[in-house]
């Protein structure tokens, strides 16, 4: 009977490792498709062009220039993709054949984090500055696949070097946190072809042999982190960050006023996308994790927490993507310089890191139990299939006293999962929601309401605005009589 058990265990866990493979190679291929699929949309743009009658044409003389600008855009970002991806070490052997695997989940997109313009919805992977790290997400039109990866409570903890640190520092991200994280590197330093285009890569996994066609709805994934790149790593994001970020780490600094450099306290950030605000916190003196499910996030936010060797390093063209709402051309080609910072030298906490998996499976763990100083959320609950259970699990994790600082809305990315019945969408009113946390132990001390944007481009002439609730709940200390 046991030998029994024991084999239908290897044979789940094998069948789990290939869906893993399958979902990463989509999630890849998504990246390695985006060249073609932006020159698709370039040569539609030209064929309307084609069809203005000559004295319409001849109001436009700058528009074949227009289009040529827009391919070399494209290559520039393709550029930056390809590096990115030649720096990634996937931890799965991605050569195993996967054809017989099906996935009843790989078909399905969930709509991560990703508030922007037009429809929201996407998600990425995780990074650490004592060690290595990765992503998060929001923007454009970016539906996100329900990915396997990451997605099991043995999760990956990526470190960065610091630049004042002569070897990384590999950990849990919170001290005496002890779940048994599986601490593995994933990503190496190799180089890409600088046209951006067709190279040949060293890396077995990035033959093409093993790439898939994916619709296009993937490669508006690979748009979306493009422009949450943007917000997280770029001068021009430095507006929502204040929106967003900085009322969140001043509370932080208000909370915890005395911090030890020799126990520092220890604050989880769920979703925390390309890790801008995590490393963030860490700089502040706190021990620092950030979770992201996301392995479209995670492969571009350990790039650059990782790979980065100087501020400005990458040249990106984010806003290419969208000919509505532009005030010019030259708006629309506009191009931004990546990191803002150089997140090694920036003065992270010994600790730092990001762990990749979905929250609840990672953090619904004994584990956790009562670990953790603060739990900071930003556009992060309403990801949730079940907002009751993410407030649950984060009372659970939290020290009596700890508090949970949240910034955001109320935008359920499952809300309009039509048609997909094995999906469930609780979507309560921020009433409800504060009823849900007083029930498990938490007190609202602070509330306000702070309007915001999401990767918005700031010379569109369309700009969505959240009245976001920011808020700082504390969870009860047990009275003992």
């Amino acid at each position: 009977m046991e030998i029994e058990e024991d084999e239908e265990r290897r044979r789940q866990r094998k069948l789990e490792e290939a869906l893993e493979v399958k979902s990463l190679r989509r999630i890849i291929s998504a990246y390695l498709n985006y060249p073609e699929a932006a020159e698709e949309d370039v040569r539609r743009y030209e064929k309307s062009f084609k069809k203005l009658p000559p004295a319409h044409k001849a109001l436009l003389p700058h528009y074949p220039s227009k289009f040529q600008n827009l391919r070399r855009c494209i290559s520039l970002n393709s550029y930056f993709i390809f590096t990115m991806l030649q720096a990634f070490e996937p931890p799965l052997d991605m050569s195993q054949d996967v054809d017989g695997c099906k996935d009843p989940h790989l078909e399905n997109f969930e709509h991560g984090h990703c508030h922007s313009e037009e429809r929201n919805a996407s998600s990425c992977q995780s990074a650490s500055t004592s060690g290595r790290m990765c992503c998060s997400n929001h923007a454009e039109a970016c539906p996100q696949e329900k990915s396997n990866i990451m997605s099991n409570p043995t999760t990956e903890l990526q470190e960065v070097k610091s630049e004042q640190q002569h070897e990384p520092i590999f950990g849990s991200g919170a001290g005496e946190v002890e779940n048994n994280n599986e601490i593995a590197e994933c990503c190496s330093n190799d180089v890409a072809d600088s046209n951006g285009n067709a190279f040949s890569s060293p890396h077995d996994w990035l033959d093409p042999s093993l790439q898939l066609n994916v619709p296009l709805v993937d490669v508006d994934k690979v748009r979306c982190i493009i422009r949450n790149i943007v917000r997280d790593w770029a001068a021009e994001g430095e507006k929502e960050r204040n929106q967003c970020y900085k009322p969140i780490l001043e509370e932080l600094d208000a909370q915890f006023p005395n911090r030890s450099k020799e126990s520092p306290p220890a604050c989880l950030v769920p979703g925390a996308g390309l890790g801008r605000l995590a490393l963030e916190i860490s700089c502040l003196g706190f021990i620092s994790q950030g979770n992201e499910f996301s392995y479209y996030m995670m492969i571009c936010s350990s790039f650059i927490l990782n790979h980065t060797e100087t501020t400005g390093q990458w040249t990106i063209y984010p806003w290419i993507h969208s000919n509505c709402n532009s005030l010019s051309d030259n708006d629309q080609h506009r191009p931004v310089s990546i990191p803002d910072i150089h997140p090694a030298s920036a003065g992270i906490t010994e600790g730092f890191s990001m762990c990749g998996g979905d929250f609840v499976e990672v953090y619904n763990d004994s584990s956790q139990i009562g670990v953790w100083d603060a739990v900071v959320t930003c556009f992060f609950i309403d990801t949730a299939h079940n907002i009751i259970e993410y407030i649950e699990i984060m009372s659970r994790i939290l020290k009596e006293g700890g508090v949970w600082i949240n910034f955001g809305p109320l935008l359920y990315h499952f809300a309009d999962m039509y048609g997909q019945e094995d999906d469930m969408s609780i979507e309560l009113s921020l009433e409800d929601v504060k009823k849900i946390a007083f029930h498990y132990g938490f007190e609202l001390e602070k509330e306000q309401t702070i309007e915001t944007t999401y990767t918005t481009n700031p010379r569109s002439m369309m700009q969505n605005h959240y009245h976001a609730a920011f808020w700082t709940m504390r969870k009860k200390r047990t009275t003992t009589t």
